[in-house]
């Protein structure tokens, strides 16, 4: 982190960071998901575009080497979105190909944060707002590797190397529009194998773990990657990887995660793990090496003194929103952390204390850090060689075989399966989003289930799930399910068979975001939901259809069960209307102490429409 005084060295110039950082928080993540509506096993292409004079502009494009979720930065404005099979990859539609776009258009970009759930489908029907001959970028310059969850990578290629690591570092935007942000597996899935992600440090890459990995034991474990733009703010890149890792658990429904990170990698893991782990039970161990877990007060001079300032200084920093809440919320209750240290560090001017040679024994062993590990261990060490030492490697080697014999002795109950199918009462018209099952136990003690699975889960046997008795229900957005759920008993060695019909409805939700600026809500990252108004009403109408719901007394959120049964429902300052018919609908939301919000919205069933978070800051 001493680089953060040394800006010139990097090789970056000042008016380039200058122009990345301005880039970066004026900027919008757009994702979601591409399927196909028929079978098709060759490269997707997905772009934003905007339209000038009539002829389409590229704003960013990415390519996935299969369907599923995308991402995307575009500059604040308003931009359409489309996806096209590329059999031959030239990055260009070709007649045959399938192609679709995303409806309702276009799509507005704040400048901040991220606009998700832009899901669409690809088809052989032609689309005509995007002709065949329409090109993303000359095959020979444009992008080429997937970012979709799941490639497959080698740790010697040069996406990997340590150059690209940096680049990553000092300009993170250009790294994300060439690059992305990805987790790749170094060799095929194997459900009998237990996958352990690896998070590379500021500045660093998937190259960084290379001593690890030569010595992982790939008989019982398959390493995943996290690549990301370390220069990016760690609020983003927390969320990108919760994206990452929920579309990994719809492809592949793996029950059991371990993960592994270094440095300020650390960091961006915990962030998830703190905000997003719940939803990840498959999560049972996190190691952090080297970790600045107080923060680094140089990080505090950056961004006090330099002339350009990298977006993840200010969350790296000592006395920065991001380091002095990083413990407010506790990790998941089933995971296991332990904490690594190094103390090979020399005196010196920039660190006067006790260190690794870049962080502070002080900050590395943060009490909150120590307090909520199941052991600490440190090193004669430094901030790099940690990640080479034999000793190291040694206990970390014996903690994978403790999870294992710790995780394993509960699997052998865990040894119940359903079997979904679902068909649709319109053919030619299916869920943009994949679906999600859902089990709620009838022991209301007892945590309930929610698996997102995919078309390829269709007719296929789920699980396995701890046996007992759920009312178990699937949840497409746009779409009613029939039945709505259903009463299941699993048990040992069985499978249960489910079947259910999916309708088209209109539905229209949507939230109150928290106030924020853009550096407290920057590219790619979450908008919280407000948490100190209070709602008085929201009405939906449309003259023929008038719906009125009001926040209830209870404690619990019952939004996917609301969403099943066909409720109109809100909570918090979250809201769901469902079984809409198509048509333009005006939304009203009474505030106390804010003037009414009011907006028209478009309804079409069977479309699942986002809602970017409602702001209330100019009705106060």
């Amino acid at each position: 982190m001493s680089a953060l005084l040394c800006v010139c060295l990097s090789g970056c110039s000042l008016v380039k960071l200058k122009e990345e950082s301005k880039t970066f928080y004026s900027s919008t993540v757009l994702a979601g998901y591409v399927s196909s509506a028929a079978p098709w096993d060759k490269p997707i292409v997905v772009a934003a575009y905007s339209t000038r004079n009539g002829r389409l502009e590229i704003a960013h494009h990415t390519v996935l080497h299969e369907a599923g979720g995308y991402e995307l930065i575009v500059q604040k404005g308003e931009y359409g979105l489309f996806a096209f099979g590329d059999a031959n990859g030239n990055l260009r539609l070709d007649a045959g190909e399938p192609v679709g776009d995303y409806a309702p258009a276009p799509v507005p970009a704040s400048g901040t944060g991220a606009v998700v759930n832009l899901d669409f489908v690809i088809s052989a029907k032609a689309q005509g707002a995007i002709p065949p001959g329409t090109s993303v970028a000359a095959a020979a310059s444009g992008n080429q590797h997937s970012t979709q969850v799941g490639a497959i990578a080698k740790l010697d290629d040069a996406l990997f190397s340590s150059e690209s690591g940096r680049r990553g570092y000092w300009a993170p935007v250009d790294f994300f529009k060439e690059v992305g942000g990805n987790i790749y597996f170094l060799e095929e899935y194997d459900p009998r194998k237990t996958p352990i992600l690896f998070v590379h440090g500021a500045a660093g890459s998937p190259q960084d773990w290379k001593y690890f990995l030569q010595r992982l034991d790939r008989s019982r474990y398959q390493p995943w990657v996290f690549y990301y733009p370390s220069g990016a703010s760690l609020d983003s890149m927390s969320y990108l990887l919760y994206w990452k890792l929920g579309n990994l658990q719809r492809r592949y429904h793996y029950d059991r995660l371990y993960l592994t990170a270094h440095s300020m990698g650390g960091l961006v893991v915990r962030s998830f793990l703190a905000n997003y782990g719940e939803q990840f039970p498959a999560a049972k161990l996190f190691v952090s090496l080297s970790t600045p877990w107080g923060g680094d007060a140089l990080a505090d001079s950056g961004v006090a003194y330099s002339p350009a300032v990298i977006p993840s200084w200010n969350d790296v920093r000592a006395s920065g929103r991001f380091v002095q809440t990083l413990f407010q919320k506790p990790l998941p209750r089933e995971l296991d952390y332990y904490l690594f240290f190094g103390h090979a560090g020399r005196y010196s001017p920039l660190r006067p204390a006790s260190n690794d040679g870049a962080i502070t024994l002080a900050s590395q062993l943060r009490p909150a850090a120590q307090s909520e590990a199941t052991r600490v261990f440190g090193y004669d060490a430094d901030h790099i060689g940690i990640l080479s030492s034999p000793e190291v490697f040694a206990q970390y080697a014996a903690l994978l075989k403790a999870a294992d014999k710790r995780d394993r002795g509960g699997d052998a109950a865990r040894n119940g399966n359903v079997r979904v199918a679902f068909s649709y009462a319109r053919p030619d018209e299916h869920p943009a989003s994949p679906p999600v099952l859902v089990l709620t136990p009838t022991d209301p003690a007892r945590e309930r289930i929610v698996l997102p699975i995919s078309a390829r889960d269709n007719g296929r046997a789920l699980g396995p799930f701890p046996p007992g008795d759920y009312n178990v229900g699937l949840l497409a957005h746009a779409f009613r399910a029939t039945p709505a759920s259903m009463p299941v008993s699993i048990g040992a060695d069985g499978v249960a068979d489910l079947r259910f019909l999916l309708t088209p409805q209109g539905t229209l939700s949507g939230y109150i975001g928290a106030d924020a600026t853009p550096a407290d809500n920057p590219a790619g990252s979450f908008r919280r939901h407000r948490r100190d108004i209070q709602i008085e009403s929201i009405v939906l109408t449309n003259g023929e259809d008038r719906r009125e719901i009001r926040p209830l007394d209870e404690t619990r959120d019952r939004t996917v069960e609301s969403y099943m049964a066909g409720r109109d429902y809100v909570f918090n300052t979250f809201f769901s209307f469902v079984g809409l018919n198509e048509g333009s609908y005006e939304l009203t939301i009474k505030v106390a102490g804010y003037q009414p919000y009011r907006h028209v919205y478009q309804v079409v069933p069977g479309k699942y429409g986002y809602l970017t978070p409602i702001d209330l800051s100019a009705l106060k």
